[in-house]
This record gives structure tokens, C-alpha cells and sequence, in this order.
């Protein structure tokens, strides 16, 4: 039988883990009503993210991974169940601008300077120009884009383009950062340079990262949690917690540490997933 003081410390903990989660999921799905019938694109999810998590969404394709993404967006609406935010409604955490978005490309202004492309949130914000010029500078600084300030999209490769696509959305200065398939575009090389450098982004600002990728090393090297999806419906299949450490770099993908979570993510989209349906 747990004694008082036991369960006064089991409160506490409980009540610490609340204040310092994200994302709240229970239960939610998300049914799509089409001209062909529904289509059940995520079914019971569950799952929690407390601040200062890099959570990837690894699965299949159709498995519902940019759909749950775009839920905790407020980009889409769950038919059942409950979703917070900060501990609000994603509409709210929305207007709240308690997250930056970053899409698979990067989605940069032609017309416009890379400053310009970062400050765009800055001006519908309604932010003097001091304070924009401030948060560029920082942000193109963070991103390692110090110096390109006055380029044009099409003056910078496919890798410079996505860095200044983060700092746009580091630019509101958001609690959470969601990226849907930011590196998938691009050659191995060039991805796992971003990688090292975003895991430097992530030490750096300490955001809570929610992040969606196909590569199972990817999910691996940057994660401190993944999400297996399967998909028909799109559900949780795994939530794995890494255990390596913080401050790694691409060797760790050597190390038996990480082949072992490597495995058992592979071994959770084959139990998922056949590839026979």
C-alpha cells in the first residue's frame, strides 16, 4: 500500500509531466467524407509530447502522418475525439502563433529577398520594422544563412532555400515546429549536412519539434521519440523512446545503440504494413 508521501510525490510528478506537455492526443480520428464514400484517414490516436521533444512521424505512405500533422495545425479537424495544444485548442494555439509550419518545399517568395521571405509572417504581424530586422538577423544567423540577406530564391541551392524556410518559421518566435518532410527533396549528402544542422537548431532554441520523414535513419538520428504509423486506417502502431544522447553527430549511426532502435522501427512498419494490399 503507497504511503502519503508517496502518492503526494506521484501527484507532483503528475501534475509536472502536465505542465510541461505540448501536445495532448486522445482518442482522435478523421474521417473524410468523399464523392466515393469515407475515407478513415486516422483512427484512436493517442499520444503525448512534452516541451523540448524531437518527435518524428515515420510510416508508410497514406498512413496519415502529414494528416495528423496538419490536425495539430489546425489545418484539419478531427471527426472524434480531443486535441491539445499549449493547452488549448489548435485553433487557438493557431492564433496564438504558438507554432511555425515548415512544408516539404520550401514554399519561398520568387519575387521577393530572402529577408523579405522571412519577414512576410513579421509584416501580416503587423510588427514595426526594427523588431523585424531584429528577428532576421537572429534567425538568418541561427540558420547559418548570415550574409545571404539580400539573394533571391532562385540565387540559392534546394538546402539554402529550406534553411530559409525554417527561419521564416522561427521568425514568430513559436513554442513548437512542424515540419513536414523538409529534406525529403534532397540528396542524401546535402539531407544529412541539414540533419547535424538542425539538431544544432534544435540545442540551440530547445523548441519542441514535431517532424514528418520516410527514412528510417532520419527518424533515428534526430529523434528523441518515434511514432510508427500504419496505415487503413492511420493509426499508431509503435511510439519508441531513443535513448541516445542529446549531443550526437552522424557517427552515432554506426554504434549498436542506434541500429538497435533502426530495427525495431523497420521491424514496426513491416508488423504495420503489408505490402501486398
Amino acid at each position: 500500500m503507497l504511503t502519503a508521501a508517496e502518492i503526494e510525490d506521484g501527484l507532483e510528478d503528475a501534475m509536472s509531466s502536465q505542465a510541461n506537455r505540448v501536445i495532448d492526443i486522445d482518442n482522435l480520428s478523421l474521417t473524410f467524407e468523399t464523392n466515393d464514400g469515407p475515407v478513415h484517414a486516422l483512427s484512436d490516436i493517442d499520444l503525448k509530447i512534452e516541451e523540448g521533444d524531437f518527435v518524428s512521424f515515420i510510416g508508410p505512405s497514406g498512413c496519415g502522418k502529414t494528416t495528423l500533422l496538419r490536425v495539430i495545425a489546425d489545418l484539419e479537424r478531427p471527426t472524434a475525439g480531443s486535441i491539445t495544444v499549449n493547452g488549448v485548442s489548435p485553433e487557438e494555439a493557431r492564433l496564438n502563433r504558438a507554432y511555425g509550419y515548415v512544408f516539404q518545399a520550401a514554399a519561398l517568395y520568387p519575387w521577393r529577398t530572402i529577408a523579405k521571405n522571412v519577414a512576410l509572417p513579421l509584416e501580416i504581424m503587423g510588427l514595426s520594422r526594427e523588431e523585424q530586422q531584429q528577428r532576421i538577423q537572429k534567425n538568418m544567423e541561427l540558420v547559418n544563412l548570415a550574409g545571404f540577406e539580400k539573394k533571391y530564391p532562385w540565387q540559392l541551392s534546394g538546402g539554402m532555400q529550406q534553411r530559409a524556410s525554417i527561419a521564416r518559421a522561427l521568425a514568430v518566435e513559436p513554442d513548437l515546429l512542424l515540419m513536414d518532410e523538409p529534406f525529403g527533396a534532397l540528396d542524401e549528402i546535402v539531407r544529412d549536412h541539414l540533419n547535424e544542422q538542425l539538431l544544432q537548431l534544435w540545442a540551440k532554441t530547445n523548441k519542441t519539434v514535431v517532424f514528418v520523414t520516410h527514412s528510417i535513419p532520419e527518424a533515428v538520428f534526430l529523434s528523441t521519440k518515434i511514432v510508427v504509423l500504419c496505415p487503413r486506417p492511420g493509426r499508431i502502431y509503435d511510439v519508441i523512446e531513443s535513448d541516445l544522447p542529446r549531443d550526437r553527430n552522424l557517427d552515432i549511426r554506426e554504434t549498436p545503440e542506434f541500429l538497435k532502435i533502426a530495427h525495431r522501427v523497420r521491424e514496426g512498419l513491416k508488423a504495420g504494413h503489408s505490402y501486398e494490399d
